[in-house]
């Protein structure tokens, strides 16, 4: 079977492509490829996967992730961390923002689908800050 790179992956849209080991080219990804219980795939992470001619080109099927997706805090210092001074305002940002979300769901409204990216992708940033 044929490995590669993946070059990236969206998963709101469901696809990415893979860059081949092997010369095969850029192959497209669907998310109906990934194994159960993946949502989606990193770029630089490493799969394997058989290839079927569609449509449009090559098209990756029956994914194995070969690797875990690649971290960026595994290669960060504290020399690169934000000051503390500046994550106060940060979290407290988020803490507001957070009050906000938790009114909605008190009164029994998740918040809309474009808010509730927004709410995760701030979340994954701050969490990226802190971890190292």
């Amino acid at each position: 079977m044929p490995t590669g790179k993946v070059k990236f992956f969206d998963s709101e849209k469901g696809f990415g492509f893979v860059s081949g080991d092997a010369g095969e080219g850029d192959v497209f990804v669907p998310a109906s490829a990934l194994p159960q219980g993946v949502a989606g795939l990193k770029g630089g992470q490493r799969i394997e996967f058989s290839i079927a001619e569609g449509r449009r080109g090559a098209q990756a099927l029956s994914v194995r992730l070969l690797d875990p997706a690649p971290s960026v805090s595994v290669n960060r210092r504290v020399r690169d961390r934000k000051p503390t001074e500046e994550m106060v305002v940060i979290v407290e940002d988020v803490i507001k923002l957070l009050d906000s979300v938790s009114e909605g769901l008190r009164r029994g409204h998740y918040p809309d689908k474009e808010h509730g990216n927004k709410v995760a992708q701030v979340l994954h940033a701050v969490a990226g800050d802190l971890e190292l």
